[in-house]
Formats: structure tokens, C-alpha cells, sequence
């Protein structure tokens, strides 16, 4: 089959899907938006997190503070940042906890949102005016957000789609965020040099106000699948504990299993990050062009992701269940990594970066995903959320320390650590694929 053939099969395929569920639009265009709005932001937080500038960072006390005790900030600046998201995820978790225990999906997922746009605006106003201490900031609020805001929006799917229909719709609907994922980028790449990076954060949350739109738009598709399905509605609070989540994920096998992956995915991811930082600091002297060249990352990374989304993801699911799809991208990262410890290039590191994200975004992160259909409310919208926020910045957290040690020894040993890390992350799919395969098809709440 030629490639004009592949591609007008695809877009036949996807015009029928949206034909026989009107929901996947609505769910299209909110993925699109999100990621396009946090795209928009990514290459800023990483300029900031490789800028020389370090008062454009970190704020003049904190920056006293350390030199009084003899510590020079910007010899640490990814660990104090890594260390800080942490700190915030652990606060953050049981007001998040909270807030889904104590009212119903139509308010807390509107003011999760809302909350975000409100604070892009403030910084606005700090970039703006060129704050002290502006990049930390801004840095650890788009990490929070990312986790927060994307696991909301795979908890919302799974009360839309059954799992029959995510293994066919999630493709699809992972293909809208990584054209937004390629949209932000292309945004940021085209305006930032011309309009200043303050007036990026005004784009961020004009998108972010079409998610809130389209969540009003899906909400009515929700209440009428737990309807059918006779399923504990949504649109009432779940209440329990707000720990809940947590408390699940150590009950619970399956959870252990995901939350290990997770870690150890992250892990492989934040190595691989911490050494192209280390270039990108060396390369490049300003924040616009540091901005521009992870900007140039996110866009090949979103190219190779959409052709796997459009051509690939949506068959392998569907045919074939998650197996592949979740055991795939570690056979690659373990290739990848096997390389890069006999021949840690600069280009080779820029390259296996792009093959890493684009196989967990296009592959990994659909098949997990799938499996929150299958599994009652609790473990989508408390334990589902705990892994993606303080257990993943958990594995942040612990890696970027590795990565500090390591790095002394130079990048050979450390990408032969990754491949170890690598390695247990195929594991540990493989072991969640087996408790997965216990699971009802849908498992009633």
C-alpha cells in the first residue's frame, strides 16, 4: 500500500469514527487545545530551566540564601527545581484528593481549569515586567499543570468511552494533542523572537478556555454512559478519603505495577533530559534561542508521534489489545540506550530523545490509558491521578539526583544506567499486561 493510499485509508477511517460517536469531536478538539496551550509554554519552561541568567530564575533570597552557605544555585538548578515540584505535588495531592471527594465532576473539572487560565495571567504580568525569580515560578506551575491538567483528561475519557471504544477512538484522539503538540511549538517558534515570551502565556489561555467549553460540551455524554451502564454517576461526589488514591495504589497489584512502569519510564526520560539540557546550556546563549531549539525537539518529536497515532496506534489497539503497544516502546528505548552508552553524540542524544517521547506518547501512554475504562472511578480520577503527579515527579525526583551522580562519571555511564532503567520498565509492563489481563471488560463501579 502506497503512503497517499495509507493516508486517505486513515482519514476514511477517523471521518467514520467521528460519524459513530459524536463525542470523539468534542473530545478531539479539547485535546488539541490542551496540548497545543501547554506546548505554547514547554519551550519557555525549558529555556528557563537552561538559562545562564540565574537571577532570571531563581528569586534574589533564595540566590543569597545558598551562597551564604557556600552553594552556587546554578551549578543545581534542575535538582532544586525537580526537588520543589515534588514538594508541591505533596501538598497539592490531598487538596487535589479533596476536591474530587467533595464535589461532582461538572465543578471540579471546570475549576481545575479556570484556576490555570487565572494564573496565566499573572505571569503575564511578571514577564511582563521581568520579575526576579519569574523562571522558577513559571517552571514549577506548567509542571503541575501538565500532570494535572492531562490526567484529569484521560480520567474524563474513560466516563465517556467504554474500553472497546478507546482501544478504536484513543489513536485518534491522542493524534488531536500531538497536532496541538505540534501547533504550540510552531506558535511559540514563529511569535516569541517577534512578541516577547510574556505575551505567550495570553495564547496559552485563549486555548485553555476552549477545554472548558468542551468539557460542558462532553459532560452530557459521561452521565449517559453511566446511565446505560448502570454505573455510580459522576455528577455526584465519590467522596472517601483523600488519600485515597494512594492508598489504592498500595493495595492494589495492578496499580503497583502501572505506578512502577510510570517511575521507571520516567526515570529513562529524565536522564535522557538532563543531558540534552547540559548541551542546549553549553550551545546556546540566549533564553530565545534555547527556546527556539526545544522548540525545533518538540516539533520532530510531534511529527514522528502523529504518523505512528494516525497510521499505527489505532489498528495495534484495536487488533492486537495494549501488549504491543506498551512493550514496543521499551524494546526501543533499550536500543536507543545501548547506543547512546557506546557513543553518547550530541545528534544521537537529540535523535533517541525524539524516538523516546514519540513512542510513549503515541503507543504507551494510549494502552495505560485504555486500561481506566475498565476499572471503577476511584482508580481513575484518585489513584490514576496519583501516579501521574507525585509518584511520576517522585521518579523526578529520584533521577535527577542519579543523574547529578552519574554525570561526574560522564554520559557513557550514565546512558548504561538508563539502560538498565530501561530494562526494568519493559518488566514492568510485561507484569502489568499479565494483572491487566484479570480485569472484566468493564468492571462495574
Amino acid at each position: 500500500m502506497s503512503q497517499a493510499s495509507a493516508r486517505v485509508g486513515a482519514i476514511t477511517r477517523f471521518r467514520t469514527a467521528l460519524g459513530d460517536s459524536p463525542p470523539l469531536a468534542w473530545a478531539f478538539l479539547y485535546f488539541f487545545c490542551l496540548l497545543s496551550g501547554y506546548y505554547v509554554l514547554r519551550p519557555v519552561r525549558e529555556a528557563m530551566a537552561a538559562s545562564s541568567d540565574i537571577e532570571a530564575v531563581f528569586p534574589p533570597a533564595m540566590i543569597g540564601f545558598f551562597l551564604d552557605r557556600g552553594v552556587a544555585l546554578n551549578e543545581f538548578t534542575l535538582q532544586v527545581i525537580f526537588t520543589l515540584v515534588f514538594v508541591i505535588m505533596l501538598l497539592l495531592q490531598p487538596v487535589y484528593g479533596w476536591l474530587v471527594s467533595r464535589f461532582p465532576r461538572r465543578v471540579f473539572l471546570p475549576v481545575i481549569y479556570l484556576f490555570f487560565i487565572a494564573t496565566l495571567l499573572l505571569f503575564y504580568c511578571m514577564f511582563d515586567s521581568g520579575i526576579a525569580g519569574r523562571g522558577l515560578a513559571f517552571i514549577l506551575w506548567i509542571t503541575v499543570f501538565n500532570l494535572f491538567a492531562v490526567a484529569v483528561f484521560w480520567s474524563f475519557m474513560a466516563d465517556i468511552f467504554s474500553n472497546l471504544e478507546a482501544r478504536n477512538y484513543y489513536g485518534y484522539i491522542g493524534a488531536a494533542g500531538t497536532i496541538g503538540a505540534f501547533v504550540g511549538p510552531a506558535l511559540t517558534k514563529t511569535l516569541v523572537e517577534r512578541l516577547g515570551i510574556a505575551n505567550m502565556m495570553l495564547v496559552s489561555a485563549a486555548l485553555f478556555s476552549v477545554c472548558v467549553l468542551c468539557i460542558l460540551k462532553l459532560r452530557k455524554w459521561a452521565v449517559l454512559r453511566e446511565a446505560q451502564r448502570q454505573q455510580a454517576s459522576g455528577e455526584i461526589p465519590m467522596g472517601g478519603s483523600v488519600w485515597a488514591g494512594l492508598k489504592l495504589i498500595a493495595r492494589e497489584p495492578l496499580l503497583r505495577w502501572l505506578a512502577l512502569m510510570v517511575v521507571l519510564g520516567v526515570g529513562v526520560g529524565t536522564l535522557l533530559y538532563n543531558e540534552q539540557n547540559a548541551i542546549a546550556r553549553s550551545l546556546f546563549t540566549t533564553s530565545e534561542a534555547r527556546a527556539n531549539y526545544f522548540a525545533s525537539i518538540d516539533l520532530a518529536v510531534n511529527s514522528l508521534t502523529l504518523v505512528v497515532q494516525l497510521l499505527v496506534t489505532r489498528g495495534l489497539l484495536s487488533r492486537f489489545g495494549i501488549a504491543p503497544a506498551l512493550l514496543i516502546p521499551g524494546a526501543a528505548i533499550i536500543l536507543g540506550f545501548s547506543i547512546l552508552s557506546a557513543s553518547p553524540l550530541p545528534l544521537m542524544i537529540a535523535l533517541v530523545q525524539v524516538v523516546t517521547r514519540a513512542s510513549e506518547f503515541s503507543l504507551a501512554k494510549p494502552a495505560r490509558e485504555t486500561i481506566y475504562t475498565r476499572v471503577d472511578r476511584q482508580w481513575r480520577y484518585k489513584a490514576g491521578a496519583a501516579i501521574d503527579t507525585v509518584i511520576y515527579r517522585g521518579g523526578d525526583l529520584t533521577f535527577v539526583w542519579v543523574h547529578k551522580l552519574l554525570s561526574a562519571f560522564g554520559s557513557s555511564v550514565v546512558f548504561g544506567a538508563g539502560l538498565l532503567v530501561a530494562s526494568a520498565m519493559t518488566f514492568s509492563a510485561w507484569r502489568l499486561l499479565r494483572e491487566a489481563a484479570r480485569l472484566p471488560a468493564e468492571r462495574k463501579v
